[in-house]
């Protein structure tokens, strides 16, 4: 059927006339429905308000549709500027291009976030500088302290100009490195201002000279053990994989800090001890006198200290029993990872206002079961005490966040599947952090996906580089069927232990197909050929364009859609109730002209480094939150499975398999980046102990000295693993930066 294009409203369509019926013209409006409006819905997408709306300003009855407006900033913009200019632009259309009763409300305020956490990490940088200045009141005066509270913030601010010359922005793992390096860019300054403080107190020469001996007296030491710490640092800038350009501005600021404060502290610092002490340091000057004396103060710490250790020098027993103590608490103290008092992960949990819920139903289901499910869901998540609003997306993907750039989330488009985009409280306002709460969501929701065949995970923003999942077990193998054999074998280990939550497999169900082949016969002796046929269901299923209407009030052309009525074509009977014309004028039904064939869709087949693989994943939610622990309670019965010709499955755990027609299992997502991140940082530690020992051999020209004074590196584990299992907090890579910048 063809429609003029010409026509400027749907009656003028209608009026349309499509054939003559004894005698009289049959309109479009006698055989059709003409309806002037949205098309039919593919995808749905609506805002529910939840428990805590009144925080956020929004009706505590809000339940309407939505549209999701998402905006992106350029590299190198402001994002707090450019939300506050989107706000300015969104009041200022409000009322003329935004209707009245149309409200806008920002769900996620990426800007606000950085903000906040920037806002949060300065008051931790003041606050760390403070009790740096603090500390050197009450230990050495309240001028010293005066030239600390000079030499951090220069120190600071010459960090900062070449973190900006460097291409790196102000955000919060440059400030995470200014926070880190200031507890050791101040032993420079520390170490030159006592110094001269000592000198003043000898009195030995005019406070002038005084302050030029002491600066020089400490200096080549100085310099050593600030590049100790650069050679420290600077080798983890080398971490490779997805980790490295995250990590990468914390070893290069830290560096650039630590080489600062050394200038810093042979410029600054004597300058202004001199300025602020010469009075008091002339008072003191009494003439000639030895510069290597002691002060009283010296002599009684001396005093203390000879008593404290002179005894475990003068007995042999007493020097192997302290020998044997630090032995055993070295032990102890790394015995805290086997117990799993402490429990190794990639990057702690961080306190988000946001959690994603993913939705899958199963394949061949409508829109708008999956809508139903979906708002079922919304409604049991929106009544929880720190839910602001849920924005649920029905047949599309919620504007991709941090998870979706890896998770593949963007993509997700059909009848199946659904997302809730659910806002929380600022952490301040409420009690549960955002990982207990996704925890306690998840034993909500659990009740409400039972027996609708929905699979339901709960999704959190990772605190650092995304992956496809936590957990993610790759089963490569030549044949799809067998793969997928082995994958439902894991998957059912998978569900099968404590802590693993959220299982799912990257494999889609054999959903029912129908495929109507055209008797070529049949079609020949009515005079129809296989197009027309193809074509007429092609327009009754999917629809086509039959012309545009001319709405003066539109922006751009209304296109005329023709489409075969849903009821009749919800069924094969209904389809195949369609009659075609046949050569002889008369209507031929198509079932006449084709032959059904059930069958069942393809699946999809995946391939990762051009192998082809099947995918299980899960989440990690136990009382070990790392998938370390995971994978070693998995592995006695992973290790029990076989391939398909009954060798024990190959479980790898860090390469891929070399052998692409054997069948293979191989440990992917977090597991993968940890142990990516702690073998580079590994190699990274390795190197930095070439390079300390380097440098010290270098300085006090000895191959032996230079082991001594670094026999203590090691040892720092007493005290970093018992404060990680006292404090409760997990042993991570920053943790291994702390580690490894002690070494310096």
């Amino acid at each position: 059927m063809e429609v003029d294009s010409l026509f400027r409203t749907a009656d003028e369509v209608a009026a349309t006339v499509v054939g003559v019926y004894g005698g009289r013209p049959v309109h479009l409006r006698d055989v059709a429905t003409v309806a002037d409006g949205a098309g039919e819905a593919s995808e749905y997408a609506w805002m529910v308000a939840g428990a805590a709306a009144a925080e956020k300003g929004l009706p505590a009855r809000l339940d309407a549709p939505a549209v999701t407006l998402a905006v992106a900033k350029k590299p190198g913009t402001n994002a707090v500027d450019l939300v506050t200019d989107l706000g300015r632009r969104l009041e200022a259309l409000q009322g003329s291009l935004i209707p009245a009763d149309v409200g806008v409300t920002t769900t996620r305020d990426y800007g606000s976030t950085a903000d906040e956490k920037s806002s949060e990490l300065m008051s931790h940088l003041w606050g760390a500088t403070l009790a740096v200045v603090v500390l050197m009141a009450l230990a050495l005066g309240r001028r010293e302290a005066v030239v600390v509270a000079v030499v951090v913030p220069v120190t600071l601010a010459l960090t900062m100009a070449s973190s900006y010359l460097f291409g790196y922005t102000l955000n919060r793992v440059t400030l995470f490195a200014l926070i880190f390096a200031i507890g050791i860019l101040v032993d420079d300054a520390i170490v030159v201002v006592e110094n001269i403080h000592r000198h003043f107190k000898l009195g030995w020469a005019k406070p002038r000279h005084a302050a030029v001996y002491a600066t020089d007296e400490v200096g080549n030491p100085t310099i050593l053990a600030t590049f100790a710490v650069i050679g420290a640092l600077l080798p983890l800038a080398f971490v490779s994989g997805l980790m490295g350009p995250y990590m990468r501005p914390i070893p290069i600021n830290a560096s650039a800090a630590m080489l600062f404060s050394l200038v810093v502290a042979f410029v600054v610092s004597p300058w202004l001890t001199y300025k602020l002490f010469r009075r008091q340091a002339e008072k003191m000057a009494e003439g000639p006198a030895d510069p290597s004396a002691e002060t009283q103060r010296e002599s009684r710490f001396m005093g203390m200290y000879a008593r404290l250790f002179r005894p475990l020098l003068e007995r042999a027993w007493r020097r192997w029993a302290m020998l044997g103590a630090v032995v055993v608490l070295l032990l102890v103290s790394v015995g805290l990872l086997a117990v799993r008092l402490v429990t190794v992960k990639m990057l702690p949990y961080d306190n988000k206002s946001e959690v994603q819920v993913i939705i899958d139903m199963p394949e061949g289901s409508t829109l708008e079961q999956t809508a139903g499910v979906a708002r079922s869901l919304a409604e049991r998540a929106r009544r929880l005490p720190e839910v602001t609003d849920v924005q649920v997306y029905v047949g599309t993907a919620a504007p991709f966040n941090f998870n979706g750039l890896v998770r593949h989330y963007f993509l997700r488009r059909g009848p199946e599947v659904a997302d809730l985009q659910i806002n929380l409280l600022p952490k301040d306002h409420r009690e549960r952090a955002s990982h207990a709460f996704a925890k306690l969501l998840r034993e909500e929701l659990a009740p409400v996906a039972a027996g609708t065949g929905a699979n339901v995970k709960v999704t959190e923003v990772p605190p650092g580089p995304p992956v496809l999942s936590t957990m993610v077990a790759e089963i490569y193998g030549p044949e799809l069927d067998k793969r997928i054999e082995l994958a439902s074998q894991v998957r059912a280990v998978f569900e099968s232990t404590p802590g693993i939550v959220d299982v799912d497999w990257w494999v889609e169900e054999a959903a029912p197909r129908l495929d109507l082949e055209v008797d070529r016969q049949k079609a020949a002796r009515a005079g129809v050929s296989p197009e027309v046929v193809v074509r007429t269901l092609r327009v009754a299923l999917a629809g086509a364009d039959a012309g545009l209407l001319r709405d003066e009030r539109a922006r751009e052309p209304v296109p005329l859609i023709l489409r075969l009525d849903r009821a009749q074509r919800s069924s094969a009977d209904g389809l195949m109730a369609i009659h075609v014309h046949g050569a002889d004028g008369r209507m031929v039904p198509i079932r006449e002209l084709v032959r059904p064939r059930p069958t069942f869709r393809e699946r999809f087949i995946y391939h990762k480094n051009l192998q082809p693989v099947s995918y299980v994943v899960a989440e990690v939610a136990g009382t070990e939150e790392s998938p370390v622990y995971g994978m070693l309670d998995m592995g006695d019965r992973l290790a029990e499975l076989t391939d398909p010709a009954g060798r024990p499955l190959e479980i790898l755990s860090s390469t891929m398999p070399e052998d692409t027609s054997a069948y293979a299992m191989k440990w992917d997502g977090e597991w993968q980046i940890t142990y990516e991140v702690f073998r580079d940082m590994g190699l990274a530690f390795a190197v930095v102990l070439v390079l300390i020992y380097v440098l010290v051999v270098g300085w006090f020209r000895s191959f032996v000295t230079p082991l001594i004074i670094m026999a203590p590196i090691p040892l720092t584990l007493i005290g970093i693993l018992p404060a990680h299992a006292v404090g409760g907090v997990f042993f991570t890579a920053t943790s291994m930066i702390g580690f490894i910048a002690l070494a310096g």
